[in-house]
């Protein structure tokens, strides 16, 4: 039977070398265990996982949807459309005739997400005449159950192109020697992953974590900084969002991007604070994370070292970029997990915000997935917030539910 023979390798490996006095007693223990009654195996209790989409009436929708769309920094639907054409930029590279999602209730093509924007996009200006038209012209699927949103935001972080005392804490740029492959490339169950590695001696290593570069000094000395600045929280944070700014001494900016990643899994501080007893989970968020580096200064990069995920930068003058190479738009675009919510779609949010200054916010208009990130998986849309302060207070404070809509075009409507 398969426990006789799981134990028998287990008690086998263990008594190798023991004298025979000492194995006969244990064998009589393994013997007596392998020839005991099974017990019986309980099957689980099935589990009702609802469908990813379910249809919706288009009339619940457009009750929802505001004809205002100033809480997005809008002044109206038509401008939608500039961030509406990046994502139909990157939707037009995609081969049409391939699956974007497919979920039993729900199969879309990259063409059935083109032909969407592309309608939706010629509706703008009518649609702030008449919201009405949004339920002629498209249906609409809830995402389900109720999607997690959380928030990031374009930090800013005093910067300089020289290491000196105030300065000396490296951004770095992508090091030569670190290597990725496509793991799809050698068996379907690995598609969309990526194998990020060095070579020493010959050998595959891990790229260095975290805590070999900022404790260690594993990229030291090989001319890889392309800014340096002030606070080293700010650095981290600088790595959770993605990308930033850097202000330099004369007042001049430039943008941080992301270049790549060294590969190790993503490890929210927040839970790892939780689990040490610095922070209760309900008090989680980017400025209780914050606070609680900044009151621990002896140990910080030992905490922010448990995160072993490192990011890599370059410099530009626009920004910030998102998975698709678009420039992303406040309080439009949106990071989603692919294989969830495919880059390009169009979709309707309903979403109250963490309130700022007294000011709360209620999104209810259309976002575009446009980007990803390490931490977005599953039923996760992460909202970007834009830059300056509020963006800042609202992005570490978002962490609730909110109701997405899925938008496609009906097919015979013109």
């Amino acid at each position: 039977m398969p426990v006789f023979r799981k134990a028998r390798d287990l008690f086998t490996g263990w008594l190798a070398g023991y004298p025979c006095w000492a194995v006969i007693p244990a064998f009589l223990v393994l013997f007596l265990w392998g020839c005991a009654p099974e017990e019986p195996v309980l099957e689980p209790e099935p589990v009702d996982i609802p469908p990813l989409f379910a249809p919706v009436d288009g009339r619940e929708v457009v009750g929802i949807v505001q004809k205002d769309l100033q809480e997005q920094g809008l002044d109206s639907w038509e401008d939608l459309a500039p961030a509406l054409e990046k994502s139909l930029d990157y939707v037009r590279t995609r081969d049409g005739d391939q699956k974007a999602v497919c979920q039993p209730e729900l199969c879309l093509t990259w063409s059935d997400i083109k032909e969407t924007l592309e309608l939706f996009i010629q509706l703008l200006p009518d649609i702030d005449r008449n919201p009405e038209l949004l339920k002629h012209y498209f249906d609409f699927y809830a995402v389900n159950p109720d999607v997690l949103l959380t928030g990031y935001y374009e930090p800013e972080l005093k910067a300089s192109r020289e290491k000196h005392d105030d300065f000396r804490h490296p951004v770095y740029g992508r090091p030569d020697n670190l290597k990725s492959v496509d793991l799809g490339q050698f068996h379907p169950r690995w598609k969309d992953q990526r194998l990020y590695y060095r070579l020493e001696n010959g050998e595959i290593k891990p790229y260095y974590s975290r805590g070999e570069i900022e404790l260690e000094d594993a990229l030291a000395g090989r001319d890889l900084e392309i800014a340096w600045v002030k606070d080293p929280i700010d650095l981290f944070f600088l790595h959770i969002q993605g990308s930033g700014r850097l202000k330099y001494p004369g007042g001049d900016y430039k943008h941080v991007l992301y270049a790549d990643r060294n590969g190790h899994q993503y490890v929210a501080l927040g839970r790892v604070l939780v689990d040490l007893g610095f922070l209760e989970q309900d008090e989680v968020s980017m400025q209780s994370i914050r606070a609680v580096l900044q009151e621990n200064p002896d140990i910080k990069h030992e905490l922010m070292a448990k995160n072993p995920s490192y990011i890599f930068f370059h410099l530009d003058d626009q920004g910030p970029r998102g998975s698709t190479g678009q420039i992303l738009t406040p309080w439009v675009s949106v990071a989603s997990d692919p294989e969830v919510i495919p880059w390009g779609s169009v979709m309707i949010m309903d979403a109250e915000l963490p309130e700022y200054q007294g000011q709360k916010t209620h999104i209810q208009g259309p976002v575009t997935a446009q980007d990803t990130g390490g931490a977005i998986r599953g039923r996760h849309l992460d909202f970007f917030c834009g830059f300056g302060e509020r963006a800042e207070y609202i992005a570490g404070k978002m962490s609730d539910r909110a109701d997405i809509f899925f938008m496609v075009r009906k097919y015979g409507k013109n």
